[in-house]
């Protein structure tokens, strides 16, 4: 979580659904991280847009965490917007909780 804020401090971070959405739609979206317990509406919302990319999204700790890592509110998602930001949160999960493009 803690390269999440170092990908925030650095301006590589778009929290929230519709700033990732915006992302993704933009294609400046390289990681998509999504909160546990995200409401169902919402996770679907991004899961949408990303189903037919190579956008890889990973599942990485809940709501709160997810927003306390990046110094906001709790937050549902969010895109990282640097592919070397994206690359490194990656290679830190665990590869059960990573999928390209749901």
């Amino acid at each position: 979580m803690s390269l999440l804020g170092l990908a925030r401090r650095a301006g590589a971070v778009e929290p929230g659904i519709d700033r990732t959405r915006s992302a993704v739609r933009s294609g400046r979206a390289r990681l998509v991280v999504m909160a546990s317990d995200g409401a169902p509406g919402q996770r679907a919302k991004v899961e949408s847009l990303v189903r037919h990319t190579s956008i890889p999204v990973i599942v990485m700790g809940d709501g709160a965490e997810l927003g306390a890592a990046v110094g906001t509110a709790a937050l549902s998602a969010l895109a990282v917007t640097d592919a070397s930001f994206a690359d490194a949160i990656r290679a830190c999960t665990p590869t059960e909780e990573t999928h390209a493009g749901i």
